[in-house]
């Protein structure tokens, strides 16, 4: 797996200073958000199922359609849970393109690790390569409840709202990801041998 680049790697000087000098009103919370929320957006979306290779690209266009929406944004709610609303909607539709339709994605490589044991790096990126291929093996939409609920933490309601689905779906959706997921693990632990 490829460490992700920073937050602003890749903006150019004159970029930066176009956007200085056209920023609207709330354009440094928006910076806020973008600095303190990037690596939160780059863990959805790829426990979404994007591929390393198209992260960066989907993270910024999630920080674009939050641009674009920012003043729908009620301070009163959590931020996260709206932010993933967004990420869930970009991956949808990258998913729904027919370039992306045939492609398998292959297991990620493992992240630079300072630590000298290499048996405990390649278990490590083992394991997250079962996880990430259990995620795969489960609905696109339960996933998007799944990711939500159990790895970001995000409650039922919140993600009811931020779906735009009812709580009941949410948690039947839920419910029915977490067997998958399991089912999942399962099969891929018969195959590996393991009792």
């Amino acid at each position: 797996m490829t460490e992700r680049p920073s937050a602003t790697q890749g903006v150019s000087v004159v970029s930066t200073a176009r956007a200085a000098r056209c920023s609207p009103p709330g354009q440094s919370e928006f910076e806020r958000w973008f600095e303190t929320e990037f690596d939160y957006v780059w863990n959805a979306l790829r426990r979404l199922g994007v591929r390393e290779a198209d992260l960066e690209d989907l993270v910024h266009e999630t920080f674009l359609r939050v641009h674009r929406n920012r003043a729908t944004y009620d301070p009163a709610r959590p931020l996260r849970p709206w932010l993933f609303a967004f990420a869930v909607r970009v991956a949808a539709e990258f998913r729904r393109l027919s370039r992306n339709r045939l492609e398998v994605p292959g297991l990620p490589e493992a992240p630079p690790d300072s630590s000298p044991n290499a048996e405990e790096l390649l278990s490590r990126a083992e394991e997250r390569g079962r996880v990430l291929a259990a995620l795969e093996a489960v609905d696109w939409e339960r996933r998007a409840v799944f990711v939500a609920v159990e790895i970001h933490e995000h409650s039922g309601p919140e993600v009811a709202e931020a779906l735009g689905i009812p709580l009941n779906t949410v948690y039947s959706r839920l419910r029915l990801a977490r067997e998958e997921f399991t089912a999942a693990l399962r099969r891929a632990k018969i195959e590996r041998g393991v009792r």
